[in-house]
């Protein structure tokens, strides 16, 4: 906003505190403390809850796929015909056979259920969500029938397993005999110590060759799913239509959405819904704006009437109330914007200074999926907290300058 050299110039000296009006001036800054505050909060929690998002969405969809062709009954005969068909469809980056299968592992008399998942040796080495968070070991062990497994972080902690533990793993559908099924106990030396980030993921993964699970499992050469990567996840129903035309016969194809519909839309409601929530501390900081100028105006009401009576117009007066207004709401904006980067920045050792502090976990990984922390700022969203805010702001002003631009000078300095 524009103002004239003697609009400044009342500008400037209605901001600073004077010798009686202190109360004033605590007013206007507990508005600029609301807007500040206001501002770092939606910051934060807006820039976490899409990092949660993201972050879900790299380490899930990393691992699992952008969709996954499942044979009937969890298995797939012909696959690798569906396999030729699925690198053919136009969109697919990759496609890789897999086998899932929940087991069971025991290891110094402590059991737990697993998912073991069998891979091709070229796929385990290429897969980059597997390959960048490997903690002890290396995945290069990983060879057919050499009976080495990598393991997620939480089930080593679990089972107290590291690099080179012997687990055992028992698929409870053995081979039938005289008296009845035994289940089938293979032991596995450990060589690889995995940390994906979802806590599901490194409690349950067990990740061996695909020649191996399928000797634990008795698939002979069946395998379970193939799992599909494209170049657009957000048209992946799209692109793989032909797919699903030409398996219908023999499988099913499942995308994330469909998968993971549940945790994704869950996500989104209450990202919608606490940045509505959190408006409401802008709007609270609006109407302490609006209360300091209201007294800021009662103060200088004999003011504007000489500024009147010299022959300031009445934009003039609307402008210095608007532009004072405007000042707290735009000073508070960039400095609640760098404090929120501050703590977005920091947020690692804060979340740890308070969980010091207060003896409770902040961050509990079993119940919010992931074992970090993540943020990730949208600028787009950034920019529409801040123009939020200024209009807000600017909203606010309106009342206690057109009362002050309002003030007959007549009545004001009639006893004077």
């Amino acid at each position: 906003m524009i103002l004239r050299p003697y609009e400044r110039t009342i500008f400037k000296r209605y901001l600073l505190p004077h010798r009686g009006e202190g109360f004033i001036f605590v007013a206007a800054a507990f508005s600029f403390t609301a807007v500040m505050l206001g501002v770092a909060t939606l910051v934060i929690v807006m820039s976490v809850m899409n990092g949660v998002r993201a972050d879900l969405f790299d380490k899930i969809v990393g691992l699992n796929g952008h969709a996954v062709v499942q044979g009937f009954g969890g298995r797939l005969d012909d696959w690798r015909d569906v396999l030729k068909h699925a690198k053919a469809t136009p969109g697919v980056v990759s496609a890789t056979p897999l086998i899932e299968q929940p087991l069971l592992a025991t290891f110094g008399g402590r059991v737990e259920g697993i998912l073991v998942r069998g891979m091709t040796v070229p796929d385990i080495r290429n897969n980059q969500t597997l390959g960048g968070k490997v903690l002890q070991g290396n995945l290069d062990t990983l060879t057919p029938n050499a009976g080495n497994v990598a393991i997620g972080s939480e089930l080593a902690r679990n089972l107290g397993a590291s690099v080179g533990s012997n687990l055992t793993i028992i698929n409870p559908q053995g081979r039938p005999t005289p008296f009845g099924t035994v289940p089938r106990e293979i032991s596995y030396r450990v060589t690889a110590v995995f940390e994906i980030g979802v806590y599901d993921f490194d409690k349950m993964y067990v990740v061996m060759p695909m020649e191996d699970a399928q000797l634990l499992l008795l698939s002979g050469d069946q395998i379970g799913m193939i799992e599909v990567k494209v170049t657009d996840p957000d048209r992946v129903g799209e692109i793989l239509r032909p797919l699903t035309e030409k398996v219908a016969a023999q499988a099913v194809v499942s995308d994330w959405r469909s998968m993971n519909s549940a945790l994704f839309e869950a996500l989104s409601i209450e990202r919608a819904a606490m940045f509505l929530i959190l408006s409401l501390i802008i709007l609270v900081a609006s109407f302490n704006i609006v209360s300091s100028l209201i007294m800021l105006v009662r103060a200088k009401t004999r003011d504007m009437a000489i500024l009147r009576t010299m022959g300031a117009p009445r934009d003039a007066v609307m402008r210095i109330f608007i532009a004072i207004g405007l000042s707290i709401g735009v000073t508070g904006t960039v400095v609640g914007m760098m404090f929120g980067f501050g703590i977005l920045y920091f947020r690692q050792p804060v979340q740890r200074g308070i969980e010091y502090l207060t003896g409770q976990p902040l961050w509990d990984p079993s119940i919010r999926f992931l074992t970090e922390l993540p943020a990730k700022p949208d600028p787009f969203e950034i920019i529409g907290i801040a123009t939020m805010v200024i209009v807000f702001s600017f909203l606010a002003t309106l009342y206690p300058a057109f009362k002050a631009a309002n003030t007959d000078p007549v009545q004001v300095l009639r006893y004077e």
